[in-house]
């Protein structure tokens, strides 16, 4: 029976209990990982294995290149085939970041073993055999250095590098307003622990290849305003990735560009995806709460960054529509 779990900043006794008592990890996250998603995976593994346990990452897609750097010595498994020794060799699976198992893409394999759920977004389904959901966490990266600290884990210079990527990311670089003092406070730490910010930064804005530069060219193409300017909306569709020469995992954060407008308030990407639906990505500022609109289709998030599926180009005017009324709302 799965217990109800933490919503708050203190890790739960019975999370401690099971960590303690197993060998064996198998650690995920949600699909098309971003950066807390990649941090806190590669932090997590390296804590347990310092501390003489196994832990393996699966997840269902590649991790973007721009993150290679944070995980060249720790090989990710993905695709929807299992690892090795899969599920006889793992005592427990830690899906982080996502606020329903379905997240992964690999919710029929994960549910074969018990869950440890660790998460910090709004709506979690409490799915595990032990639930830690804290909604006040800026991102799960801090999540995992208290947990770290709670079972008195040996943080080194590349785990705590790895979770400031996590925390840096989710942050927007602490531009988001979850950059909270906690976000600060742990960013200390984490720099004290030894990390690295000049080398996360150079991951995240200086590495990109010529297919993801290609690409943004190509979004920035389909731009198009809406409720006074307010609203700004962009396409990436499945012909620009190929004109490109991009993959998918370039995509990883071109929604940030016409953020960066003046008086846009809101921002959507419609990404068409080689599985034929299309993947909403929705930033806002302020009040607006995106994450509402995103959980009404079947989607979710943060109240100001989010996301969800769409039907066809009739639904992408409704959910244009429906943001609109978010705006408005805020006047």
């Amino acid at each position: 029976m799965n217990s109800p779990g933490d919503t708050g900043g203190t890790v739960p006794r019975d999370l401690l209990e099971l960590f303690r008592s197993g060998g064996r990890f198998l650690l995920s996250s949600h699909a098309h990982p971003d950066g807390d998603a990649i941090g806190s995976e590669v932090a997590l593994a390296r804590l347990l294995r310092k501390a003489g346990r196994t832990a393996t990452i699966w997840n269902a897609d590649p991790a973007p290149d721009t993150y290679a750097g944070v995980t060249a010595d720790l090989p990710i498994h993905v695709g929807r085939k299992p690892p090795a020794g899969f599920p006889d060799e793992f005592d427990f699976v830690v899906p982080l970041e996502c606020p329903r198992l379905d997240r992964t893409g690999l919710e029929d394999a994960l549910s074969l073993l018990p869950i440890l759920n660790i998460d910090h977004h709004l709506g979690n389904e409490l799915y595990g055999r032990a639930n830690w959901v804290d909604t006040e966490a800026p991102a799960v990266a801090e999540m995992v250095l208290r947990l770290a600290r709670a079972l008195d884990l040996e943080i080194d210079e590349p785990t705590a590098t790895a979770l400031y990527l996590g925390l840096s990311t989710d942050t927007g670089s602490f531009r988001f307003s979850n950059a909270t003092p906690r976000a600060f406070e742990a960013a200390a730490d984490l720099v004290r622990y030894g990390a690295r910010p000049e080398r996360v930064a150079t991951w995240v804005y200086e590495s990109q290849s010529p297919g993801a530069v290609r690409l943004l060219a190509e979004m920035l193409g389909t731009l198009e305003l809406h409720c006074d300017e307010r609203i700004a909306s962009v396409r990436l569709e499945l012909s620009m990735f190929e004109r490109a020469g991009a993959r998918q995992t370039d995509s990883e954060g071109l929604i940030d560009h016409p953020r960066a407008i003046r008086d846009v308030e809101a921002v959507v990407l419609f990404r068409e995806r080689p599985e034929g639906d299309v993947k909403v990505s929705l930033r806002s500022r302020g009040r607006i709460d995106v994450g509402a609109i995103a959980a009404r289709r079947g989607g979710g998030g943060h109240r100001n960054a989010a996301g969800c599926l769409v039907r066809d180009r009739e639904d992408e005017q409704t959910l244009i529509a429906e943001l609109a009324t978010a705006v408005e709302a805020t006047r």
